[in-house]
């Protein structure tokens, strides 16, 4: 593996549902690889058994696969690579840039409080760091050590960040990290280091709540003699008050979208406008995303989710989809609903009539609901548009209708108007009666067109109900 070709990677920890702030780092991942013919790797990172479930894992692969950014190696999995962290774990200890620290937790409890108490930092105070001329004390009976990485105690930790610029640390402000539980299980920030060194990850980008954690793992990358990729450290997302996305008051998880009738590119769409532009583009494809994107074009500063233009972005994406692919994502909501659409119009059909008037697939499965079965209409709707003189115009709508020689909206928006005409009244009290006895709501494309697609049994039948 040369480091001359773009690897990415996506890592998330199986603790939780896909967030889609986790999204974004994903996306964004995919797309400077894309951009530079690079590779996109999968990896799930989940060492902490503690809260790493199978349903989790599922839930994640599940995400990634609705959003279908489509990851060129993995996933792979850390608890599946414990040799190998062994093996690194060693040879740090073998060369001195690790240790076995015996110091229980009590007595690093009791440290803290004291460091505290003298209005201090709280750190360990590498008392079982070996140094020249310091005599080590006998490790204690019956206890497990962890492994410390032994940071640098002098220096300046620094690296041109992609997205925030130069970022420095002083060594004086880390800690000696523990890098092996006391059971020999591994730890984030090692395991991180040795899975990015053995993928070949040249561009690691994720969020700016791992900027704290980026010099600790520097140290160790030089440690190893590995080359250290380069860090690009994307802003949160917020929601509109100018919080962090909380999981008890905001939708944060790819399913949730999913289920409120999103589509994946209109999400995806929305999600590289957070925190990135290309001037003016508001709706754009992927293909496009990955012809414009570029690192130094993303703003270091949080971003706020704008759930409205999100919807806008995702009716745009409607109008602009395959009606037959929209059919069948439609179709998993109505069946939900228990709506049989095999004796109806053909969904794509309805589908194409009715997108312009909606936001989200669950609203488009709402609308055609009454291409399949009539819908009552409410006691309000009942007492103002189908009231005894608007049953007696419907009854001779109807003896018309039926004798209609074609049946298509020309034929039925030319009889629509001529009815009016006939009757003496303005279009609305025919209209309205029409769509409150055959489809249930006020709230229909043109008449003419629903009566159309509905057809003419259908339309006289549910007439004479």
């Amino acid at each position: 593996m040369t480091m001359t070709t773009i690897r990415t990677r996506f890592a998330p920890s199986p603790t939780g549902l896909l967030h889609i702030g986790g999204v974004r780092t994903a996306l964004f991942s995919w797309a400077f690889a894309r951009k530079h013919g690079g590779q996109f790797v999968l990896r799930i990172e989940d060492t902490d058994l503690e809260r790493s479930t199978p349903e989790s894992v599922a839930a994640i692969l599940d995400g990634m696969n609705w959003i279908d950014l489509g990851h060129d190696e993995g996933p792979f999995y850390q608890m599946q690579r414990m040799d190998r962290y062994k093996e690194v774990l060693q040879q740090l200890l073998a060369n001195g840039h690790a240790y076995l620290c015996y110091m229980s937790r009590e007595e690093l409890d009791a440290l803290r409080a004291e460091q505290e108490a003298r209005g201090e930092k709280p750190r360990y105070d590498r008392r079982w760091r070996p140094e020249a001329g310091k005599t080590l004390p006998a490790p204690p009976a019956g206890v497990q050590p962890v492994v410390r990485f032994k940071t640098p105690v002098e220096g300046v930790i620094g690296w041109d960040d992609a997205v925030k610029g130069r970022i420095e640390v002083s060594t004086t402000e880390l800690d000696d990290l523990i890098i092996a539980r006391p059971d020999g299980t591994p730890t984030y920030n090692f395991c991180v280091v040795v899975d990015d060194w053995d993928m070949g990850i040249t561009h690691v980008i994720r969020g700016d709540d791992h900027v704290n954690n980026t010099p600790r793992q520097i140290v160790i990358y030089q440690a190893l003699g590995a080359q250290v990729p380069v860090f690009a450290h994307l802003p949160m997302i917020h929601n509109d008050q100018g919080q962090k996305l909380s999981k008890r008051r905001d939708a944060v998880s790819v399913v949730e979208y999913e289920r409120m009738g999103f589509l994946p590119e209109a999400l995806l769409n929305y999600l590289a406008r957070l925190g990135w532009g290309h001037g003016d583009d508001e709706f754009f494809t992927l293909d496009q995303f990955v012809e414009w994107f570029d690192l130094k074009d993303v703003s270091p500063s949080p971003s706020r989710f704008d759930r409205e233009k999100l919807l806008w972005l995702n009716a745009q994406h409607m109008k602009a989809a395959d009606p037959a692919r929209l059919a069948g994502l439609v179709q998993r909501f109505l069946d939900d609903k228990g709506v049989d659409t095999r004796n109806g119009p053909a969904l794509a059909q309805v589908v194409v009539l009715l997108r312009e008037r909606v936001q989200t697939l669950l609203e488009l499965a709402d609308q055609a609901e009454y291409f399949y079965r009539p819908l009552d209409p409410t006691d309000e709707i009942v007492a103002k548009h189908l009231t005894p003189d608007d049953e007696a115009r419907l009854q001779f709508f109807a003896e018309g209708a039926a004798r209609l020689e074609n049946w298509d909206q020309p034929t039925l928006a030319q009889f629509i108007k001529d009815f009016v005409k006939q009757q003496e009244v303005k279009m609305p009290l025919v209209g309205m009666p029409l769509r409150a006895k055959i489809c249930g709501t006020l709230q229909t494309p043109s008449v003419d067109a629903v009566l159309a697609l509905l057809g003419r049994e259908e339309v006289l039948k549910r007439l004479a109900a």
